[in-house]
């Protein structure tokens, strides 16, 4: 059995975009519709059982109709063509109020063949072209659905996590509970687990969250847990196996040096969970690049445009087609020297482009709360010299009255 894991799809991300005169939309949506379409040629492909796709379809609580509308394309894509399609519930897909409808409801009300849709905890069993797979979901649920507003009353926010934690934990081995041994068995969960490695979804963050350790997931009921929430692809445990998949495509400059993609997982037959042979392998998806351009000019570079222009060159390859964002560091003095438009025009290939100056400015020395060019030569001088701890009164004094000379030396030309 062949089952395709995603997530975070995040459709209506569109910071670092730019309108598309062809379709009026942002080139960035087009960026994030570029990679699913790549996902569902690789399911109908490889003629993939199901599809899993483990929460966040959207960016926004409340996507647009557009953005429903090309999500439904691909899904349909997959359930008209014979591929089952699991849509789990993110924190992302759950409206503001409780009892409005999620945005991927409208799948199960128009009761859409080969699409399940799962927004509460439920044993789910799939008819699939290489037999039946039962689906254990835990979507993202709403503190308020867990605990009432008299069980949280007096106690502190790492006490009412624990009871989240405990209740979790008692939901998923309630339903475990309820699976057949003898059918391949997967538990798709939209959640925090401890000790993953984070990535854009901190700054995405709606609400307070609520996070699982590791041990509460890996019940050996499983064949496999495919998780959601978390934007960086990553493999928490091998037996049984817990995996993130990852958000399909880049949001933003700290998942730069990720890759993006989806896990393509194989089940093997065997009489119960533990004895069938599962392998999992993750497969890269070619999505927007973000790069940054660092330049360090010095103060006596005469022509700092031309260093900035060479730094841009040098990246000529990846620069082109890509998100930069240039970080130029300068003395105050040199600053004036750029040419910005010269600079912009070499980034002109880019996708996209932020230019981003850091400026020097030498500390300017002061001496008894005055500043060195606010005092004349002379008392600067006294001052400079009464600091001095080990500099005698007497030494002080002549040193002054040389120092007088000299100066005076100086003004009359001397």
């Amino acid at each position: 059995m062949k089952i395709l894991h995603f997530a975070d799809l995040h459709l209506g991300v569109e910071n670092y975009g730019r309108l598309d005169p062809t379709t009026g939309l942002s080139t960035r949506l087009g960026d994030f519709l570029n990679a699913l379409d790549k996902l569902v040629d690789y399911a109908l492909e490889s003629k993939v059982d199901l599809v899993l796709f483990c929460g966040d379809a959207y960016r926004s609580r409340e996507p647009t109709q557009t953005q429903q509308r090309e999500f439904a394309k691909r899904i349909n894509r997959l359930a008209t063509n014979g591929i089952p399609v699991f849509l789990l519930i993110g924190n992302h897909d759950l409206p503001n109020a409780v009892g409005r409808a999620t945005s991927t409801e409208i799948f199960d009300t128009l009761a859409v063949k080969n699409v399940y849709v799962s927004n509460r905890p439920r044993v789910y069993t799939i008819p699939t072209n290489s037999g039946q797979v039962q689906i254990v979901s835990l979507p993202w649920l709403r503190r308020s659905a867990l605990l009432t507003r008299e069980e949280t009353k007096n106690l502190t926010f790492e006490q009412i996590n624990q009871r989240l934690q405990q209740i979790l934990t008692d939901v998923i081995a309630a339903k475990a509970e309820e699976l057949d041994p003898e059918l391949p068995a997967v538990l798709a969960a939209h959640v925090w687990v401890a000790g993953s490695k984070v990535g854009s979804e901190k700054s995405m963050t709606i609400g307070q969250e609520h996070v699982l350790m590791l041990g509460n997931v890996t019940h050996p009921a499983f064949d496999y847990i495919a998780l959601g929430h978390i934007h960086r692809h990553q493999v928490l445990n091998e037996n049984p196996p817990v995996v993130y998949a990852g958000s399909l495509e880049r949001l933003d400059f700290g998942e730069a040096d990720d890759d993006k993609g989806f896990y393509l997982v194989e089940i093997g037959t065997g009489e119960e969970a533990g004895k069938r042979a599962v392998s999992f392998d993750f497969h890269p998806v070619a999505g927007r690049r973000f790069i940054t351009v660092s330049v360090d000019i010095e103060p006596a570079d005469i022509e700092p445009t031309a260093t900035v222009l060479k730094a841009i060159a040098e990246r000529e390859g990846e620069v082109k087609d890509a998100v930069v964002r240039m970080s130029i560091s300068l003395p105050a003095e040199v600053e004036g020297e750029l040419r910005d438009s010269e600079i912009r025009n070499a980034l002109g290939e880019a996708h996209y482009f932020t230019i981003a100056k850091d400026i020097k400015r030498e500390a300017r020395l002061r001496l008894g709360g005055l500043a060195a060019e606010e005092i004349s030569p002379l008392d600067a001088l006294k001052t400079y010299l009464e600091s001095r701890r080990d500099v005698s009164p007497e030494r002080v004094k002549l040193l002054l009255e040389y120092g007088e000379r000299l100066i005076q030396e100086q003004n009359t030309g001397s």
